[in-house]
């Protein structure tokens, strides 16, 4: 289960102050912070010029109360400006870092539409190969030009002489294209 039951809170940080710490009180759903769901809250506060950051968590009360994030996004309605806050982590003591509550940056698209998406998406791909380049795991790619394996071994070699025999039983197929 993805979603909580908890209180959660968010503060938001501009350069003109802060809003505090505010419980998200009354979604748009009937049901608030369900897995799979978008939440849409209403949240008054003075107008604080360039959001950078915000703080949300919850109280870790009710049963379970863990909570995966995926992003805030928050809209200004006096520049029309859309601020997102990626998170794509746990919120839950027993999952993850054990933290309740998270920091989180603004994603500049400006610099770079989509980096920290593709950096959260780099993460969890390596999430599921590093075990590949565990110890003792002798790797080999098949080199449709050569029509031979490279073999990379626990111990750094690696044998690019194309040998035309799976000595290992695992291959990872990898194409190349010039």
């Amino acid at each position: 289960n993805a979603g909580t039951e908890a209180d959660v809170y968010i503060s938001v940080y501009g350069e003109r102050g802060d809003t505090g710490s505010r419980q998200l009180l009354r979604s748009q759903k009937p049901n608030k912070f369900l897995k799979g769901q978008t939440d849409i809250f209403a949240v008054e506060a003075v107008h604080l010029g360039y959001l950078y950051k915000i703080v949300i968590g919850h109280n870790g009360l009710g049963s379970g109360n863990g909570w995966f994030l995926d992003k805030v996004v928050i809209k200004d309605p006096i520049t029309d400006l859309d601020y997102t806050f990626l998170c794509h982590r746990w919120l839950d003591q027993g999952q993850d870092d054990g933290n309740i509550a998270r920091e989180l940056t603004v994603t500049d698209a400006s610099t770079f539409p989509g980096r920290q998406e593709l950096e959260l998406k780099r993460e969890e791909t390596w999430a599921a190969e590093k075990w590949k380049f565990q110890e003792g795991n002798t790797l080999q790619f098949y080199n449709s030009l050569t029509r031979g394996f490279i073999c990379l071994s626990p111990d750094s070699r690696v044998d690019a002489l194309g040998d035309k025999k799976n000595k290992y039983g695992k291959v990872f197929f990898m194409w190349m294209y010039a």
